[in-house]
């Protein structure tokens, strides 16, 4: 008989767990419908990488974290953390800047990957603003949904919602001119320098490129702007018809915006 193939993912908890804990991951592993799998004392997870499942979530006293047999991420505000405090400081940000985002604006992230634009976002548009971030692949939308409820965005951002979803589909469902900001972040397909966790976003993201029809439904949602991220080596942007803004030279990432609604 052939062994049972293992679980793309599942859910445990830290060593020794307390009740309140043991309960929050059960009711994450049901919510999304998947393998919840009770830590015994003294019993580590590396031996069920590979043989019970391909990645765990794991509920910590200190938060959740994201393991596979290459690694683990734990979520943090990362890069978003410092160039939230600069923003707050006055000094420019890029994805800001090309979203032109105003206090009060409705922001849809459709590739919330680690939630680090959305993060920016939500003090950009403050707290009568809105973000919502898609993210496709349920390992990335697990810890980044986690990670939020108990990040501290402060009383001078919004909320984040991260919303588990292909970007296509939910493009479909919005009524046109539901948001100020749509954004797109593809996955490149090579590797660039990038901050710590990139690797992990590389191994679970979703590598299915833009399409003119998800443009063109993003174009019909935005009530001003949509905004691509590209690399420069790529010429991504240039099949969407779109043109790169001017930029540093000393990234590979470009940026492009078309206006929709008279933006």
């Amino acid at each position: 008989m052939n062994a049972e193939a293992p679980a793309p993912l599942a859910v445990t908890t830290s060593a020794n767990p307390d009740p309140p804990l043991i309960a929050q991951a059960r009711a994450a592993a049901s919510a999304w419908a998947v393998p919840f799998f009770p830590r015994r004392p003294g019993e580590g997870v590396a031996d069920w990488l590979g043989s019970r499942t391909e990645a765990l979530i794991v509920f910590g006293r200190d938060g959740v974290t994201l393991r596979d047999a290459e690694g683990q991420h734990a979520f943090h505000g990362g890069m978003a953390h410092l160039r939230r405090l600069r923003l707050a400081e006055g000094e420019p940000d890029t994805f800001v800047r090309m979203a032109d985002l105003r206090p009060g604006d409705a922001v849809l992230d459709c590739t919330l990957g680690l939630g680090q634009d959305a993060i920016v976002a939500a003090l950009a548009v403050g707290p009568q603003g809105r973000v919502v971030g898609l993210e496709k692949r349920l390992a990335l939308y697990a810890i980044v949904s986690e990670g939020l409820k108990t990040y501290g965005l402060g009383p001078d951002s919004c909320h984040v919602e991260a919303v588990h979803a292909d970007a296509s589909a939910y493009l479909r469902t919005l009524p046109s001119r539901s948001f100020d900001i749509v954004f797109f972040d593809p996955m490149f397909s090579r590797p660039r320098k990038a901050q710590p966790g990139f690797d992990v976003l590389r191994r679970f993201a979703d590598y299915a490129p833009l399409t003119p029809d998800m443009l063109e439904e993003a174009g019909r949602v935005a009530r001003r702007w949509v905004v691509v991220k590209g690399a420069k080596y790529s010429d991504d942007l240039k099949k969407l018809g779109l043109s790169a803004e001017p930029g540093s030279r000393h990234t590979d990432v470009v940026w492009a915006r078309r206006g929709v609604g008279g933006g």
